[in-house]
């Protein structure tokens, strides 16, 4: 079925790193994920704004910064409305015609997930492109859960956990490495699914006309990963395929963020893009190139905090505004789901971390850490005391005050106490709650803890 406009599908990967073939990862099988890259281009160098699902999503579909509009703590206003004179990114393209749809993938039957920071009704127009009228343009989004914990099995390709390999910062442990080839495993099974969604395409004669997003709301769901601004957390998979319009089997290193895909997405189809976007187009004939992307990260669940950073292709300089405070506060989501959050309290214990791996147990935080990635990958030599790089801290620090300045940072406003007392006590009652259903006292002991991990999944 061919129509005039383009459709535009957004494929979503929750809690999804580039940990993918096509990205060099060895031990995982994507061939589905491999074939898109293969047939247009793949970015090397792309960020979201929030390492955390709610803020992150909120500007992606807004092209705006979740800080701009008071989207980026967790979940707080999922009751009160988009800013009227805000639009989604849905709105758009309703208003030029196009049917919008959400649904987490086959057998396409429900809604998809939204989890935006404001209140919005019916920001889609059903589940599935097969509602629309004969010939109508569609935008999809197509949110696929699997990569999110808990993570999913592929009986039909279980991965060694000898055969994963590690970030650094991670103690080499039996139960680290099965934990994460099941992370592994799950992006198999979403790459499945992906696999059914281009065959789709194909088979109704949409692949010609469709502009394909592949993209992820944040990075994997691991410790000093997800929640943070480390690489881990906001650095995620971006491949675009436009048949005949994008080139084909191409990689760029072009610095892309979260909040570029609206209005890149607006832009190929030709359609204007509301003035109060702080996104760029970065595919086309109005493209442009950034120099830095930026991302913010506060209160997530019960836990309180505030870290700005700015990242180059060279350089990531991150702000600590609470650096009083452990890097591994309380948080209930993560207990309940890492392992190696209890696991690595243990090994220090022992004496049996790396300084690499004792980095995130600190019970403070400098104010700025510095890194240089290109040398530095997972981010573990702060260099932000050290004469030699005073000029490039310096320059880095001026365009993230700036930043902060232009975008209308709301973090620097606190929330009030009742707002902070109302999500910790969520939190707690969520984990005492979810504690006990696995037959777990909320005060076990980590060595007890462990040892039901262990059983669980080694």
């Amino acid at each position: 079925m061919a129509t005039t406009l383009p459709n535009v599908l957004w494929i979503y990967g929750e809690d999804l790193s580039p940990d993918l073939g096509c990205y060099g990862t060895p031990a995982v099988s994507t061939p589905n994920i491999d074939r898109l890259a293969e047939e247009g281009t793949r970015f090397s160098n792309a960020y979201v704004t929030c390492p955390v699902c709610s803020p992150s999503r909120s500007a992606l579909i807004t092209g705006t910064y979740q800080t701009h509009f008071d989207a980026h703590n967790h979940r707080s206003n999922r009751d009160k409305p988009l800013r009227a004179d805000m639009k989604l990114i849905t709105d758009c393209f309703r208003e030029a015609g196009y049917f919008t749809c959400n649904s987490p993938g086959p057998p396409y039957n429900r809604r998809g997930k939204t989890d935006f920071n404001f209140q919005r009704e019916n920001p889609f127009d059903g589940i599935d492109w097969s509602e629309r009228s004969e010939g109508q343009s569609f935008y999809a989004q197509i949110n696929i859960p699997d990569t999110h914990r808990v993570f999913k099995p592929d009986p039909e390709r279980p991965i060694n956990p000898d055969d994963v390999d590690l970030p650094e910062y991670y103690p080499d442990h039996p139960l680290t490495r099965k934990d994460w080839a099941l992370y592994l495993e799950s992006i198999q099974i979403l790459d499945k699914k992906v696999g059914k969604i281009l065959n789709r395409l194909d088979d109704e004669g949409l692949t010609d006309n469709t502009i394909v997003f592949f993209i992820s709301d944040h990075g994997r769901a691991h410790i000093r990963c997800k929640q943070f601004l480390y690489d881990g957390g906001i650095h995620i998979p971006l491949i675009v395929r436009y048949p005949n319009n994008i080139d084909a089997g191409v990689v760029s290193d072009e610095l892309v963020s979260g909040v570029d895909f609206m209005p890149t997405s607006l832009s190929l189809t030709g359609i204007d893009i509301p003035s109060y976007v702080q996104g760029q187009i970065f595919l086309g004939q109005d493209a442009t190139s950034r120099e830095a992307i930026f991302a913010a990260r506060d209160r997530c669940d019960g836990t309180d905090d505030r870290i700005r950073c700015i990242r180059t292709k060279q350089y990531k300089l991150i702000r600590n505004y609470h650096h009083e405070l452990p890097y591994m506060q309380f948080n209930g989501y993560k207990k309940l789901q890492y392992p190696l959050w209890t696991l690595i309290h243990i090994l220090a214990e022992k004496g049996e971390l790396t300084q690499a791996q004792q980095h995130f147990l600190q019970q403070t935080r400098p104010d700025e850490e510095l890194y240089d990635i290109k040398n530095d990958p997972y981010e573990v030599n702060n260099l932000a005391d050290d004469k030699n790089f005073n000029e490039v801290r310096k320059d880095l620090s001026n365009q993230l005050d700036a930043w902060t300045q232009t975008t209308g940072d709301m973090g620097e406003t606190p929330e009030s106490d009742e707002i902070k007392n109302y999500w910790d006590e969520n939190m707690d009652d969520s984990f005492k709650e979810k504690m006990e259903q696995r037959g777990l006292s909320p005060n076990i002991s980590d060595a007890d803890y462990l040892n039901w991990w262990e059983q669980k999944l080694i």
